[in-house]
């Protein structure tokens, strides 16, 4: 039974981009609505960010309007039904109406249609798959209403039959509840996630990695991640050990320094105990060569870090740059299963703060100078002495990078027998 509640403060529905989309789309025999996110946001009172929008029209109808309303229309998906229209340099996307005629969801045969609620059917979760017209006036044809007031993230139809059209759904049901749920899953969407988890297997890396990283923004990341492991999905998508007690650790020292929700820290504090994990993580998720490298950078023997002054931490902090001596030090302290001190974290954490890496006053022309000729003895001369510039706390007074320079030399000469 379709029912139906207006919003009362869409401004978006008429203004804007996705306003003149939607104008344009409606009336000579056709209808234009807004749907998915954008509309369950706007009803939990949640920022509306990209707006899509559903309507009766077949894409050549769409190109034909955009082009007399002088849009660049663009065939993104066209299919099945998509067209990106391009107003004031804003893309929104607009598909048209479809349902199943053979089988069901993504392996179904599909064609054009003109059925709103057949349209909803096809969706993933009932709070998706509402839409809601320039009017303000919010169409349920799936039961989203009362799931999004109960802030209950349910599949539409069969949670069997919509995983199996895609087992992606598995994570998606977990991201969505993870930002938009209350309480404990769906009980008839997890008990379908864990008797369709060995599909997983079959998709892609990228498409497991896109869903996994929001997912551990969110703000019910941890109580979602609890869930998919007791469900055993976890072992299957990171192929490893995962760490609980250090993901909420993590999670709550974000919360402590006001800072943003950090996806690869998150993912580090999950998974990431050794080195080995990030390169795992790395094949199994396809991750970027940037999320390699901080991943492999935070767990490189973070264990060290525990109670280390400032000296040291100077020098970690020279040696690795600031983003990654910070997000190693987060790492180690969200491990840290001693019980250390809040207060000595933040000190170590708060460090580039406090003090800026000077840069290293010595160059090879000081060396050459010297009469070390250039090749791999001015590298390795330059690199003990940078050590020596480290091991005396930086220094910049030039008598004391004098002697710093001359006794690299006469060490450098006296273990080479020169």
């Amino acid at each position: 039974m379709t029912s139906a509640r207006r919003l009362t403060d869409a401004p978006w529905l008429t203004t804007g981009p996705a306003g003149r989309v939607l104008a344009l789309l409606n009336g000579d025999g056709e209808e234009a609505r807004a749907v998915g996110g954008a509309v369950r946001n706007a009803l939990m009172g949640r920022e509306v960010g990209e707006i899509d929008i559903a309507t009766t029209a077949v894409p050549e109808e769409v190109v034909r309007r955009a082009k007399v309303a002088g849009y660049k229309s663009v065939p993104t998906g066209v299919e099945h039904g998509t067209v990106t229209l391009v107003v004031d340099g804003t893309p929104v996307e607009v598909t048209t109406l479809r349902e199943d005629v053979e089988t069901f969801g993504r392996k179904a045969k599909v064609v054009f249609g003109r059925d709103w609620r057949r349209d909803a059917e096809r969706r993933d979760f009932t709070m998706n798959g509402l839409s809601a017209s320039v009017d303000g006036v919010v169409h349920d044809h799936v039961g989203g209403l009362p799931d999004v007031d109960a802030r209950r993230v349910r599949f539409i139809g069969d949670p069997d039959r919509r995983i199996a059209e895609d087992y992606l759904r598995i994570l998606r049901f977990f991201r969505i509840h993870a930002a938009y749920g209350a309480g404990a899953p769906d009980r008839e969407g997890y008990l379908a996630a864990i008797r369709g988890r060995d599909g997983l297997a079959g998709l892609s890396a990228e498409r497991i990695r896109m869903e996994l990283l929001k997912l551990l923004v969110a703000p019910g990341a941890y109580a979602a991640v609890e869930a998919m492991v007791e469900a055993g999905l976890m072992l299957r998508i990171c192929g490893g050990v995962t760490y609980l007690g250090p993901l909420g650790k993590m999670i709550g020292i974000e919360r402590e320094l006001g800072l943003a929700p950090d996806s690869m820290l998150r993912l580090g504090a999950l998974c990431v105990a050794v080195t080995e994990d990030a390169k795992r993580l790395t094949q199994r998720l396809r991750l970027t060569n940037e999320e390699n490298k901080a991943l492999d950078s935070m767990g490189h023997r973070w264990w060290r870090l525990k109670g280390m002054d400032d000296a040291r931490a100077r020098r970690r902090l020279y040696r690795l740059g600031e983003a990654r001596y910070r997000n190693r030090m987060l790492l180690a302290w969200a491990r840290d299963g001693g019980g250390g001190e809040a207060a000595e974290w933040k000190q170590l954490v708060a460090l580039p703060e406090r003090w800026t890496p000077p840069v290293f006053p010595l160059k090879a022309a000081d060396f050459m100078a010297r009469g070390i000729a250039k090749g791999p003895a001015l590298g390795h001369v330059l690199a003990l002495a940078e050590d020596a510039w480290m091991a005396n706390d930086f220094p910049m007074e030039v008598d004391v990078i004098t002697v710093i320079a001359d006794q690299t030399i006469a060490r450098f000469k006296h273990d080479h027998r020169l």
